[in-house]
């Protein structure tokens, strides 16, 4: 099942991806497993996902740690704590969700003392959503100036929740906000700022998420299935 899913998922992206007149490879798709056990990440690696997403440090160091080194890519995705950061640091590839200039200069200082330097996506509440976390967008200029002293982190883009709604169409107008930003931001030329990257779209929003310009959608419940809340 979890073969003929990744499958699915892949060719919606494809199908997605030339509607906006996009590379199909030009998307990366990291297969959310937030609560799905190793056997299951196992089987989907093997059926060719290469990037898996965990929201939890403790459960994402314990699949880390029983898959080894030379098992699959891994993104951070969830709400990141200060004092978690040093857990995380050397063991993801990109963290999806630095939403405060706080908690960048934190991520910084752990990356200098271990001679790090740590690539991260910056989170934007582009709805507003009172139960949403990151920087509104009236203030990713300021952060972004910020963060562009920083030397050992790395900004390579936004990412953005929009509020669930079961029609992704609902979703679009957030989706096309988070890439109005983006290139706005991106006209503003701030020395060691790239905005390459948009994280966004999610299992039932995640075509118009790329029609809108995501280059990483973060799909679980399409891949593995739904799993229990929390």
């Amino acid at each position: 099942m979890i073969s003929a899913n990744l499958e699915w998922v892949k060719s919606r992206i494809a199908e997605a991806a030339s509607k906006a007149g996009s590379p199909p490879e030009t998307i990366r798709l990291v297969a959310v497993s937030k609560t799905v056990s190793v056997e299951k990440i196992i089987e989907a690696h093997e059926a060719g996902a290469e990037l898996f997403g965990e929201n939890r440090v403790q459960e994402a160091l314990e699949k880390i740690e029983r898959l080894g080194q030379d098992g699959p890519n891994w993104h951070f995705i969830g709400h990141l704590q200060k004092n978690k950061v040093n857990q995380l640091l050397g063991r993801f590839d990109l963290i999806h969700s630095v939403d405060s200039a706080a908690l960048a200069q934190v991520i910084n200082e752990k990356s200098l003392a271990r001679n790090l330097i740590t690539p991260v996506l910056i989170q934007v509440n582009v709805s507003g959503e009172a139960s949403k976390f990151g920087m509104a967008p009236n203030e990713l200029e300021s952060a972004l100036r910020a963060l562009s002293k920083l030397v050992a982190v790395r900004v390579e883009g936004l990412m953005t929740i929009p509020p669930y709604a079961p029609d992704p169409e609902k979703s679009r107008n957030v989706f096309a906000r988070l890439r109005e930003l983006r290139d706005q931001m991106d006209e503003l030329g701030m020395e060691g700022i790239c905005l390459k990257e948009l994280s966004m779209g999610m299992s039932n929003d995640f075509a118009v998420a790329i029609e809108e310009g995501a280059t990483l959608v973060r799909v679980g419940s399409a891949i593995f299935g739904d799993r229990p809340p929390g």
